[in-house]
């Protein structure tokens, strides 16, 4: 089996995992500049903007890189969850006198890797695609690997790492419960399945014959090297880097992550219809934080989004999905190569 380093060109076996809404190719180019390997989240883009970050990075860095999608399928809009959903954010509407939200589009925000979106990246031939939600079908996987792109996706549990391998992953991301951002779950909505990164990891480096990343509250050097004394051959870190120099994080999101409020974290539907990790505050525990009136991910977004303007603008994140892992510890305001560095260091503990 091929080290994660040779697999995919990197100096160290770090990826920074990529963000979606907190950051942009600056990040990515300051990691993989690094030498680890930066990612870019592609799937709130558009295919302007796309393009556009991609250029940036292409321009940016000489270093390998990964860009990420997601995998999911659409849902099909469903009007009386929707009635449910909105009858459920009425007060908060009244509260912040917004208009009725019957003038609210119904829209998804993120959608899932098409060949349209294969298009645009086509002629940047990414030495790295990285997948959440399981993989695209076998027709879109295949012209990704014609690219000669690595391919990597999370798995939350054990049969779903085997089911990734077994549908063409070159690696795999073993995503434990400690993660922020959404899980990457697509086997099962079973949370109860999941488990914590120290346990998942080792029965999934047992089972499958890919190199295995770890994922889930490593913020350090000492995270770094317990993940490597439990056999994986890297690791994958993001909420270490959301206060760096180059995130887009916004104020209210790195205020909270330097806050006592970060202390508790908890998986909540309530911003996109799927569970994800973040720093608990007043939507969270006022609609769920898992709420049975939240449509499907992720047409929950589009109603939740005035709310979110609104308070925000008042300097109040109550509204807004603040995404993080139970370990910020290592949210340190520094360049990202620095923050880069100092993971690093948890290899060297492991040789």
């Amino acid at each position: 089996m091929k080290t994660l380093t040779a697999l995919l060109g990197t100096t160290h076996p770090l990826i920074q995992a990529p963000m979606a809404g907190a950051q942009g190719a600056a990040l990515t180019i300051a990691v993989s500049n690094a030498g680890g390997l930066g990612s870019l989240p592609g799937a709130m883009l558009t295919p302007e903007a796309l393009r556009t970050e991609l250029a940036t990075l292409s321009g940016g860095t000489q270093r390998p890189w990964n860009v990420n999608f997601f995998c999911h399928t659409p849902p099909v809009p469903d009007a009386a969850h929707e009635a449910r959903w909105r009858e459920a954010l009425a007060p908060f509407y009244a509260e912040a006198g917004l208009e009725d939200m019957a003038a609210v589009p119904a829209g998804a925000g993120r959608v899932p890797f098409s060949h349209a979106v294969a298009d645009v990246i086509e002629p940047f031939r990414p030495p790295v695609v990285s997948f959440h939600f399981g993989l695209p079908a076998p027709d879109l996987l295949a012209r990704v690997k014609g690219w000669g792109s690595v391919v990597l996706s999370s798995a939350t549990t054990v049969d779903e790492a085997r089911w990734l391998v077994a549908h063409g992953a070159d690696a795999v991301i073993a995503q434990g419960l400690e993660a922020g951002g959404h899980r990457g779950h697509f086997l099962s909505h079973d949370l109860s399945a999941q488990m914590g990164t120290w346990a998942l990891l080792p029965q999934i480096v047992a089972a499958v014959d890919v190199p295995v990343i770890a994922a889930g509250g490593i913020a350090n050097a000492a995270g770094v090297a317990a993940a490597m004394a439990l056999g994986a051959a890297g690791v994958q870190v993001g909420t270490a880097y959301l206060c760096s120099v180059e995130a887009t994080t916004s104020a209210l999101h790195r205020a909270a992550l330097h806050s006592e409020a970060a202390r508790h974290t908890a998986l909540t539907n309530v911003f996109t219809g799927r569970p994800a990790r973040g720093i608990v505050n007043r939507a969270m525990r006022e609609l769920g934080p898992m709420s049975l009136a939240a449509p499907a991910f992720p047409l929950a977004t589009a109603t939740m989004a005035p709310l979110r303007a609104h308070f925000e603008a008042q300097g109040c994140s109550d509204f807004s999905p603040l995404w993080a892992g139970q370990n910020t510890n290592g949210c340190h305001s520094l360049p990202a190569a620095d923050i880069t560095r100092q993971l690093t260091q948890g290899f060297v503990c492991t040789l």
